[in-house]
């Protein structure tokens, strides 16, 4: 979706250049998530950083080479910078999807290898590929050969069987030595045998240490952290130790934190976005998608946690939650329910 739908925006707004300055994007970025970081949510974080780097939900080689391309890979210039997280294991089919891909404006490509759950286990990719560090050397080598874009690798540090500090450092060597560019680590290990995605995302401890020493003792590496950061203070904290930080979860439960990113990581001037603005904004965005004979309902479902944490929130979500809403009056009910949002809680901004 692109062109009409790209100026449907709250133009009152002063954005920043997201290519300006110094600072990469992967500063801070918001992690690849299934049916979550789909275009919809892009926008929507658009309106509230334009210098977060974003992800698309992993996609499958499979999928790109004999599926619509177009509607997997299509990206409005305003998603970007973005990045397209890849799913695979066979280095002649991964290079195909890089080329199929390049002609959509990705800034980058990464590659999964920290998915734990059994569907992407019986395909050989995702997190299983960490027992296999040579396999992954030779996927990079052809993600390489097939962009002269940034190649980058999503992975644990480690997996049952391969816990250790030190098997993750030789996991890292060697797929260094192939050509990423960068390594996004999420600080637990990935449990394959006995536990769900969602309890891979909690149960295993989080080793921070381990990332930090990463970083610390291959200074040349660039290193992003990923696992259980939920606040602008953890981010802070985090890039002290690391070159960027990733979130998940919390932004996707509460996507208002993003509204100081810009201000707080890169040093731009505070955003003047308020809640409200955000859900204002995307209501025409709705309308457009009803209009066009998509469901609306995943768009509503990314506003959901707009109010997170603030008065108003319980109420917001009933309204739009609770019940199946009509495409024809979706951007109306969205509308309503923000009329019942307290005042004082859509007009804040990320400062207030």
């Amino acid at each position: 979706m692109t062109s009409r739908l790209h100026n449907v925006s709250c133009e009152t707004f002063q954005y920043h250049d997201n290519a300006r300055g110094d600072t990469p994007a992967y500063r801070f970025s918001v992690a690849p998530m299934m049916e979550r970081t789909d275009r919809h949510y892009r926008r929507m974080a658009r309106l509230m950083t334009r210098r977060t780097l974003l992800y698309t939900e992993m996609i499958t080689t499979g999928a790109i080479i004999h599926g619509d391309r177009a509607r997997l890979l299509e990206i409005d210039p305003i998603e970007k910078p973005i990045s397209l997280q890849l799913g695979g294991d066979d280095p002649i089919e991964i290079a195909e999807s890089i080329r199929i891909a390049s002609q959509y404006g990705y800034d980058e490509f990464n590659l999964n290898v920290g998915c734990p759950s059994d569907r992407v286990q019986h395909a050989n990719f995702g997190a299983c590929l960490m027992a296999d560090p040579p396999k992954v050397a030779r996927i990079v080598e052809a993600m390489k050969s097939a962009t002269d874009l940034p190649v980058t690798v999503k992975h644990r540090v480690g997996i049952d069987g391969r816990e250790t500090y030190e098997q993750m450092v030789s996991f890292v060597k060697t797929v260094a030595s192939a050509g990423a560019d960068r390594f996004s680590v999420h600080a637990r290990i990935a449990i394959l045998d006995g536990l769900s995605p969602k309890e891979n995302r909690t149960v295993p401890p989080l080793r921070y240490e381990d990332v930090y020493r990463l970083k610390r003792e291959n200074p040349d590496l660039v290193v992003e952290i990923n696992g259980g950061i939920t606040t602008i203070d953890d981010v802070l904290e985090h890039l002290i130790y690391v070159d960027g930080v990733m979130v998940g979860r919390a932004a996707y439960d509460n996507p208002f934190m993003l509204a100081a990113i810009d201000s707080v990581v890169f040093g731009d001037p505070a955003s003047t976005i308020t809640r409200g603005d955000v859900v204002r904004s995307m209501t025409p965005y709705i309308a457009e998608c009803s209009e066009r004979g998509m469901n609306p309902t995943p768009v509503i479902h990314h506003l959901l946690g707009i109010f997170a944490h603030r008065p108003g929130t319980r109420k917001w979500k009933q309204q739009l939650s609770g019940r199946r809403i009509e495409p024809a009056v979706a951007a109306l009910a969205v509308a309503r329910a923000l009329e019942a949002v307290p005042a004082d809680t859509a007009n804040e901004t990320a400062v207030n």
